[in-house]
C-alpha cells in the first residue's frame, strides 16, 4: 500500500517508520525538513502551511496513487483535509471536519457529553462575550479555567491559582479573547492527577491503548510554563502507578460511548484515534478534552510498544472492521530535547549533534528540525527531538532514557530530566491517596 503521512514532526516520524516496517511506500507533505521522515519516505512535498496548499496535496496523493492517508497534527483535520481525500475516494485515519470539532471546540464537546448524560465534565457554561462570566466564576468560588473555544496550540487554557491569581486575571483573560472576536468556556477547575487514554476508532469499533501520563510543564518539578509536552511514560500493565483497574475502565468506557454519540449525532463515523485527556478525582475519572489525532509525545511511547501492524489497523480503521491491537507489556519513558526558553522564549538555529551509539539504548525521533545539504541538523523554536526507551520497569526504561541522551548535545538545547523518574511517579501516588 502507498501511504501519505501529513505533518512534519516526532510524531510523522514514528508513523513514518512503523509503516515502513510493514513494507508499506510511505509518503509525506512536511512543512520542515525533518531527517528521520524524509528517510522512510518514497517521495516528500514540502509546504510552507496547510491551509492554502489543499489542491497541491491532493494532487500529490493523485499522481502517487495514493491508498490511505494519516493526518497526524490538528490543524488540516480542522480544515477538512479528511473530507477533501474522501470526496476524491482516498481513505483518512482521521475524522471528518465535523467530527474534529471534538477537539476544535471544546463547548462542542462539553454540548456533547450534556446530550448523552455522558457524566464526565466539571460544571461549565459557553460564553460570546463578558455578560455573566463573574458571576459563573464566583459560582466555582475561584476554582476555574477559562478556555479559548478553538485551536491554540495547546496555549488557549489558562487555570486560576496557576496562570490567574484573582478573578480580574481571568476577566482580562476573557475580555483578551472577545477582542480577538473569540468565544471561550469556563469550566470547575478539577482537582487529581491528568492522564492521557488514546483509542484507536472505525466509528464503532475501538480498540484502547495504554494509559500514559505526559508532562506539559517546562521544568522538573513541574514548574515553569506550559508547552506542547516534555515528555510522557507509561507502565507494563498498561496503566499508570497513580491509577486503579476501575479508573482505566472508566475511561475507556467514556471513549466508547463519545464515540457512539458522535455517530448519533453528526451521522458520520469517527475513523481515527481518539485521544482522551482526563483527570482522575475524588469523584471519578473527568474529562479535560479531547484531540482528534495521536497525542504528542504520547505516540512515541505508545507506537514503541505496538506489537500489532501499523498498516493494517489504518486499512481496518478506513473499512470499518477494526479488531484487537496487541501492545508488549513493557513500561516506556519518552524526553523531549528541546531549545532552552521554549515554551516562553526559545532560541532558535542551534545545531544539534547526535552520535549512533545512542541506539544501544534508546529511540530517537526528529521533530522541527532541519537537515541541510551538508547533513547538519538545526533547531527550530520548537521541539528538537524525542528520546524514548522502554524496558521491564518505569525504571529500566527511564535509565536508558538517560543514557540514551547522554550521545546528543549542541548549544542551547534543554531536557527536562524528572519524567519517569521515583520521586516524581511517589508524588503522584500520593496525591491521590489523599485525594481518595
Amino acid at each position: 500500500m502507498n501511504f501519505l503521512v501529513i505533518g512534519s514532526g516526532a510524531r510523522e516520524h514514528i508513523i513514518g517508520e512503523k509503516l515502513s516496517q510493514t513494507g508499506a511506500s510511505v509518503y509525506s507533505v512536511i512543512k520542515n525538513l525533518n531527517p528521520g521522515l524524509i528517510s522512510f519516505s518514497k517521495d516528500i512535498l514540502f509546504v510552507r502551511n496547510y491551509a492554502n496548499s489543499q489542491k497541491i496535496i491532493l494532487d500529490f496523493s493523485l499522481n502517487n496513487k495514493i491508498d490511505c492517508v494519516v493526518i497526524g497534527p490538528e490543524d488540516p483535520l480542522a480544515q477538512g483535509f479528511s473530507d477533501m481525500f474522501w470526496k476524491k475516494d482516498i481513505p483518512v485515519v482521521g475524522p471528518l471536519k465535523i467530527l474534529a470539532q471534538i477537539e476544535t471546540s471544546k463547548g462542542f464537546t462539553r454540548d456533547l457529553l450534556t446530550k448523552y448524560n455522558i457524566d464526565a465534565s466539571p460544571a461549565y457554561q459557553r460564553f460570546s462575550g463578558i455578560n455573566g462570566a463573574k458571576d459563573f466564576i464566583n459560582s466555582l468560588y475561584g476554582n476555574y479555567v477559562i478556555k479559548f473555544d478553538g485551536l491554540m496550540g495547546g496555549k488557549g487554557v489558562k487555570v486560576s491559582g496557576e496562570h490567574l491569581e484573582n478573578i480580574d486575571d481571568g476577566l482580562n483573560y476573557c475580555q483578551e479573547i472577545i477582542s480577538n472576536k473569540g468565544t471561550f468556556v469556563i469550566e470547575e477547575k478539577l482537582i487529581g492527577e491528568e492522564f492521557s487514554l488514546m483509542s484507536f476508532s472505525d466509528g464503532k469499533n475501538l480498540a484502547h491503548m495504554p494509559a500514559i501520563q505526559d508532562h506539559k510543564r517546562a521544568y522538573d518539578g513541574d514548574l515553569g510554563p506550559n508547552t506542547g509536552g516534555m515528555g510522557c511514560y507509561s507502565d507494563t500493565n498498561h496503566s499508570l502507578p497513580f491509577l486503579r483497574d476501575n479508573e482505566i475502565l472508566e475511561a475507556q468506557e467514556i471513549n466508547e460511548r463519545v464515540t457512539q454519540a458522535l455517530l448519533d449525532f453528526t451521522g458520520e463515523p469517527y475513523r481515527g484515534i481518539l485521544y482522551g485527556g482526563f483527570m482522575v478525582t475524588s469523584e471519578g475519572v473527568k474529562l479535560i478534552e479531547y484531540n482528534a489525532r495521536f497525542g504528542d509525545p504520547e505516540a512515541m511511547n505508545l507506537l514503541a510498544l505496538l506489537d500489532s501492524d501499523l498498516a493494517s489497523i489504518c486499512s481496518k480503521i478506513v473499512e470499518g472492521n477494526l479488531d484487537s491491537v496487541k501492545f508488549r507489556n513493557e513500561a516506556s519513558v519518552c524526553k523531549y530535547i528541546v531549545p532552552k526558553g521554549y515554551g516562553s522564549n526559545p532560541s532558535n538555529d542551534t545545531t544539534i549533534v547526535i552520535e549512533d551509539s545512542y541506539k544501544k539504548y534508546s529511540n530517537l525521533y526528529y521533530a522541527a528540525v532541519n537537515i541541510n545539504s551538508k547533513g547538519t541538523i538545526t533547531t527550530t523554536s520548537s521541539r528538537a527531538a524525542a528520546v524514548v526507551s522502554t524496558g521491564q520497569s518505569i525504571e529500566e526504561a527511564e535509565q536508558k532514557c538517560e543514557e540514551g541522551l547522554t550521545h546528543i548535545s549542541g548549544k542551547n538545547l534543554f531536557i527536562r530530566h524528572d519524567i519517569g523518574k521515583p520521586d516524581l511517579i511517589r508524588k503522584r501516588i500520593e496525591h491521590m491517596e489523599k485525594l481518595r
